[in-house]
Formats: C-alpha cells, structure tokens, sequence
C-alpha cells in the first residue's frame, strides 16, 4: 500500500475528527457567512504528484476553495428552489459515505430494503397509492426523464411497436402536450429522441396564470385522437408555484388516451400542508410522477424520486442484461428501473431526515416556508421600488423593479443583492418581463431573514 495512503488508513478517526470540525465551524457560521461568493477563483493548480494525504488535502481545500463556496445550505439562499439539508440528513448522508454500498443489485446488503421502504414512505407522504412505485434518481431532470421513458413505451405499446428494442424512430411522431413546462421537459425529450419540437404549448387559463386551460388541453386531445399522446401536468411552476387541476385532466382519459406525467418536483409537497392539500388533488392518477428531494425534503444533493403504475413498462426500458447481475424477475433491482447502474445509496439521508423529523416536522417547515414567502411579498408590495408580478400561491415570490424592468437593470438588481452578502435570488421571465424569484424551501430560514432579505432589495431597488 502506498505510504501516505496507509498513513491516513492508520489515523482515520483523526481525520475524519477533523473534517467534522471544519463542517461544523461552516455550519455553525453559516447565517452569517456571504451567501454568493465573492469572486472568481484564483486560478487552477497542477496535479499533485507525491500527494499530500488527508490532512493536506483538508488543509488546502479550507485555505483555497471553501471560501468561494456559496452559503446555498443556508437560510437567505433564495435562489432556485434550494432547501439545506437537515442535521439528520447529513447524519445519513456522511453514513452513506462510509458504508458505501453498491445499489446495483442486492449484493448481500440490505441497503436495498431501505431505499423501498423509503420509497413508500415518500409514497404514502405524497398521497400516492400502492399502485405506484418508485426509486431514487439523481434530480428532478432524471425523474422527468424516467417518467416520459415509461410514457413513450406505453406509446409503443399502444401502436404495437417495442419502442425499447426498436429505438424511437419506429414509433414515429410522438408529441407532448404541456401547459407551462419546466425547461427539463424538453430536455428529456431530447435525450429520448422524442426531439424538443414534438412539445406542443397549450394555453394557460387567463388572469395571469401559468395553470393550463383544461379545455383547450382537451382540444388538442380530440385533434390527436387516435394517436398517443403524453401530457406533461405540472403541480408547482417554477415562476409562481401555479399547479395545473390535475384531478379535471385525469378526468379526461375516460374519453381519451394519453400517458400522464405529472411534475411535481416541489409542488408534491403541498400535501403535507392541510390549508394546500387540494393543490395536489389527483396526483393519485397520474401515470408517473417527478418529485425532487433536495429542495423541500431538505436532503443533501443529488437526490429525487420517480413514481410510475407501470413499473413492466419501467423494467422493459431500463432492464440491464447481463448474467452477473441477473434479471429483472420477481421485485427488479434498481439498476432495472433507472438509467444508472451505479448508485449510491441516495435513500439514507432522507430515510434519516423522515424517521428524525417525522411527517410533522416537514410538514412544519413547508407551512413555515409558505408563511415566509408571504411575508417577503407583502414587503415587496408594499415597497415602492418593487411589484409583484403574481400573487404568492405558496413559496415563491416573483417580482420584478417598479419602473423600467429592462433586462439590463433587473440583472443588476440580482447582483447588487448578491454582492451584499445577505441574500441570492435568481432571474426569470415572466409574462414577457425580466424579473426574479426568491424560493422558500430551506428549514433554516425565519422571519428575521426574510426581514434581511427584504431589507437588502429596499436598499437595492432604489
């Protein structure tokens, strides 16, 4: 064995202490520490040769690189929609590290129970029913991906063709239909060979909403009768938290055939929250189904999970032919359900966080994430350098500058308030104007942060 690496074998316990301390002094500081970094790196280093083992490394990684890194665990990261990650779900997080497990296949661990238990713990959080199953995946891109993979073999199931072992271009013309969807939809669509074109834009309900027309979906519905079509639902825009009604538009496949996917990435969280259950009012039905983790979950990145009723439809796409890691028979390992055969064990940490904190401790930070997303936007409305461009439907607040919102001015206001220190919100365009959303998704934040946050655009906006 080499000798710096048998050198950290023999004290490990020291260096792990010691990457614990410096964590804790960075979370410990973390309200206060600038939320962006200041500035541009200094420079690449070249590639060490001798090395300079595990306290080296720790040493120059605290001198020149954790400094630049942004305060995104923290409580006025509003960029995005960007939770932290609870204590337990580091806990869990750093546990699966350390044991490392392999979740191609069983391989003599029970690391796989976990993640299925895990699975329908989340199942049964988000409403779903025993019909649909799940797995980790890596975000809510790679859910969303999963999800039309399913939906574009139900296509080729519908037109009798075996779109897995045929490709796409056998199934012909598949197009989505989507009121609002999130740019990875059409990245999905991309990667499937479903090509970002076939996407068909049906129109939003009037009144400043980002909600489809019901009607109009049915429309297209009826021009496409006869061929299959995936409809793309969303429960929880990125601009203004606005959810399609999903339980009209699964009403609709009594009349007409289609796959339907519903991505929910942070909106499937409303269904912890009694006062916006409803919001959520039909996920049950939809056909797959996108959630990302590591925002309202408040588990560390990567980590989303993906449901689907048609888990065959799952096996025939993603099955991994080889002796050495068996079929898919009986419940299929996860390396037969996602585009990965590597894993991690991405489960742990939110198994941690959901046996820690329970259903009511998330239930209590979405409430108290909405509260405080409300609170920002009355301060918004009521300041007179700012307007609101939608209504505050749960957690974000999209906004924009009162008078000449160019494209131009908008972005300095982002970084004027990003160079503060106090707080990072991301751009956006809404209704053809340049604005920017602040996201409440992390357990941290409390009203005397919004107050900063707040305090800091006044200043901005003048």
């Amino acid at each position: 064995m080499h000798r710096t690496l048998a050198g950290d074998l023999s004290r490990l316990p020291e260096l792990l202490q010691a990457a614990r301390d410096l964590a804790v002094r960075e979370v410990e500081g973390l309200a206060e520490r600038p939320v962006a970094a200041p500035g541009p790196p200094s420079g690449r280093a070249p590639l060490p040769d001798a090395g300079a083992g595990g306290d080296g490394a720790l040493a120059r990684f605290a001198e020149r690189w954790a400094p630049g890194f942004s305060g995104s665990a923290g409580p006025r990261y509003l960029g995005f929609v960007t939770g932290g990650a609870t204590p337990a779900a580091v806990a869990g997080d750093w546990l699966t590290s350390a044991f490392d497990q392999n979740l191609s296949g069983a391989g003599g661990s029970w690391a796989q129970e976990l993640e299925r238990e895990t699975v329908v713990w989340l199942r049964e959080l988000f409403g779903l029913g025993e019909a649909h199953s799940g797995a980790f995946v890596t975000g809510a891109t790679m859910s969303n991906t999963v999800g039309l993979a399913i939906g574009r073999e139900w296509a080729g199931e519908r037109l009798v063709v075996d779109v897995s072992r045929e490709g796409a271009a056998a199934l012909g013309p598949l197009e989505v239909l989507s009121g609002s969807p999130h740019s990875s939809i059409t990245k999905a669509m991309s990667v499937l060979g479903l090509g970002r074109d076939r996407l068909r834009r049906v129109p939003l309900l009037p009144g400043n909403r980002e909600a489809v027309d019901v009607a109009a979906l049915e429309a297209a519905l009826a021009e496409r009768a006869g061929r299959p079509v995936i409809v793309v639902a969303n429960a929880g825009t990125v601009n203004t938290v606005d959810f399609d009604d999903l339980r009209a538009i699964a009403a609709l496949k009594e009349r007409y055939d289609f796959w339907l996917h519903v991505d929910a990435a942070f909106g499937a969280f409303a269904a912890l929250s009694p006062e916006h259950a409803a919001l959520v009012d039909g996920l049950d039905a939809a056909d797959s189904v996108c959630v990302d983790l590591h925002k309202w979950l408040n588990v560390p990145y990567d980590a989303a999970v993906q449901f689907t009723r048609r888990r065959d439809l799952q096996v025939a796409v993603f099955h991994n032919a080889s002796p050495y890691l068996g079929g898919p028979e009986g419940e299929p390992d996860f390396l037969h359900l996602t585009p990965e055969n590597s894993r991690r064990l991405r489960a742990l940490p939110a198994w941690f966080s959901l046996v820690a904190y329970g259903r009511a401790g998330h239930r209590e930070i979405v409430e108290r994430s909405v509260d405080l997303a409300r609170r920002l936007g009355a301060g918004v409305d009521a300041l007179p350098g700012l307007r609101l461009l939608a209504p505050v439907r749960l957690n974000v607040v999209c906004f924009t500058l009162a008078a000449d919102p160019s494209p131009q001015r908008v972005a300095a206001l982002a970084r004027a308030v990003a160079e503060s220190g106090e707080a990072f919100v991301t751009p956006t365009v809404y209704g053809g104007v340049p604005g920017l959303r602040a996201a409440f998704s992390n357990w941290r934040t409390t009203a005397a942060d919004t107050d900063r946050v707040l305090r800091v655009l006044a200043a901005a906006s003048v």
